[in-house]
């Protein structure tokens, strides 16, 4: 398996340029101008839960073929919770916010509940996203599917 680089960050712009108020507020692009909530902002500056449990009772790495990204998601596990949990991503901004979100919503929580979590709801808990990243939601709860089929 090839070593994946956590949190690189290369499709936005995280630092400020003279006359920036808020470098994370707007993300410009040629279709949109995008703002990002402050959950978003908040988890993309201080992402949770970063690294790999070892050992770890459930693990998967997914990669989203159209673009790329990838997410590695380890967890620990004592019963029928999961009692810790890190992600790795390599990707664009969004991956790893959902990474970092769906860390915390996953720590102490039962595994059925678990596998219950929705796309939707990761988006809401990120505080929405542009309908052209939900890939990276897509890709954080495929990963947890992933390691958690594994094991059950």
């Amino acid at each position: 398996m090839r070593s994946l680089d956590p949190l690189r960050v290369d499709t936005l712009r995280t630092h400020p340029l003279p006359g920036d108020n808020d470098h994370f507020q707007h993300v410009e692009s040629s279709k949109e101008n995008v703002t990002y909530s402050a959950a978003f902002k908040d988890h993309l500056a201080h992402p949770r839960n970063v690294g790999e449990l070892s050992p770890a009772d459930a693990a998967a790495e997914e990669t989203n073929p159209m673009c790329g990204d990838r997410m590695r998601l380890s967890l620990s596990l004592n019963d029928e919770r999961i009692k810790e949990v890190r992600f790795l991503a390599y990707g664009c901004p969004p991956t790893i916010v959902c990474g970092s979100v769906l860390t915390e919503l996953l720590q102490g929580q039962e595994i059925t509940k678990a596998l219950e979590l929705t796309k939707a709801e990761l988006l809401h808990a990120v505080g929405g996203l542009p309908s052209r990243k939900h890939h990276a939601a897509s890709l954080a709860i495929e990963t947890l599917r992933a390691a958690l089929d594994k094991t059950f």
